[in-house]
């Protein structure tokens, strides 16, 4: 038997943190990414700065308890993306 969706690339269905190159970081279960955008599903944003948290600061926080889901699907263009990380590689200290 196969892998299911094979196509979606190697993060497909796991956790991360999209990282952009402005004041946006989102992080959400990737969905697919290929060489035009990340598509993230049930996912959590934040503006630099928002609530008195940097991004770091945010993420940091999601890798100790996790998120909440405020949008149930984003597509963020490849050209706007920093990093893509798996929550799961985010040190929690």
């Amino acid at each position: 038997m196969g892998t299911f969706h094979s196509d979606k690339g190697e993060l497909h269905g796991i956790t991360v943190v999209v990282d952009t190159t402005g004041d946006s970081v989102y992080i959400g279960r990737c969905w697919e990414m290929n060489d035009r955008e990340v598509v993230l599903l049930d996912l959590d944003e934040h503006e630099d700065g928002q609530d008195g948290r940097s991004k770091e600061e945010f993420i940091h926080q999601a890798a100790k308890v996790g998120i909440w889901k405020k949008r149930e699907r984003l597509v963020v263009p490849l050209s706007e993306v920093a990093s893509v990380t798996p929550l799961g590689q985010v040190s929690t200290d």
